[in-house]
């Protein structure tokens, strides 16, 4: 038996129909250009223009979100950068990029087409290249450990955020030390503690140093640890 549908019906369910779109999965292709400009600090040790034929290690640095203002005094900078203004002598070179957006994240594609520029045009020991951040920068050196694995011998995080899944996507060849002060109320040194727990789960190369009674700024105890950079030396990355 058929029944009746009202006109204001029809008229309804017509117009829902002949609305419904179609979709269609298409294969396309973008290229896209990102880029930025980046003011960067290169520091040269003692040695380098006395050994014209040896090839050097270098630290890349990711400086905190403490560090963004240009016109921020020097001798107000964070180590290593304020302990090169002391007259400290380091063995390697040291790259430290300045982040200048407060409230952004760093460009980690952009830092990584510094440090390629940077170690194409100077006696770079590929094998012995470094990473060390601190706090916002220590967030960025876990993601650029990840993302350019094949790069960097050792790396040093100090206070910084640590996204826990990043664990399984390191490389297990490079060398990892991990600071924090217990008292830290900026980035809790939980953050640390479970990415040091689940890197040792995994099996990988990691040591871990809490300073009692240190809150965020543990990167002074931390860069003044005269071990770090015998450790950096220590390490080169295998094939």
């Amino acid at each position: 038996m058929l029944k009746k549908v009202s006109p204001i019906l029809l008229l309804f369910l017509c117009n829902c129909c002949a609305s419904q779109p179609s979709f269609t999965l298409t294969d396309n292709e973008l290229e896209t250009s990102v880029t930025e400009t980046l003011k960067y600090y290169l520091y040269y040790p003692p040695e380098y223009e006395l050994n014209p034929e040896k090839n050097f290690p270098i630290l890349l640095f990711l400086h905190g979100g403490g560090e963004v203002e240009e016109d921020l005094n020097p001798n107000e900078r964070i180590p290593p950068p304020s302990l090169i203004l002391q007259g400290k002598k380091f063995p390697f070179l040291i790259l430290a990029p300045q982040n200048s957006y407060s409230k952004s994240w760093w460009n980690t594609r952009a830092i990584k087409q510094l440090l390629d520029t940077v170690v194409a045009e100077n006696r770079i020991d590929k094998k012995k290249i470094y990473l060390s951040g601190i706090s916002r920068g220590g967030g960025a050196a876990w993601e650029m450990a990840v993302q350019y694995p094949e790069t960097f011998a050792a790396m040093a995080v100090v206070c910084g955020m640590t996204p826990l899944p990043y664990a399984s996507w390191i490389n297990k060849k490079m060398a990892i030390w991990v600071f924090h002060g217990e008292d830290d109320e900026v980035i809790p040194v939980e953050e640390s503690e479970s990415m040091v727990k689940k890197l040792e789960e995994f099996g990988y190369d990691v040591r871990f140093t809490k300073y009692e009674n240190v809150g965020h700024d543990s990167w002074s105890k931390a860069y003044a640890t005269e071990e770090l950079y015998d450790w950096f030396l220590e390490q080169s990355l295998t094939n």
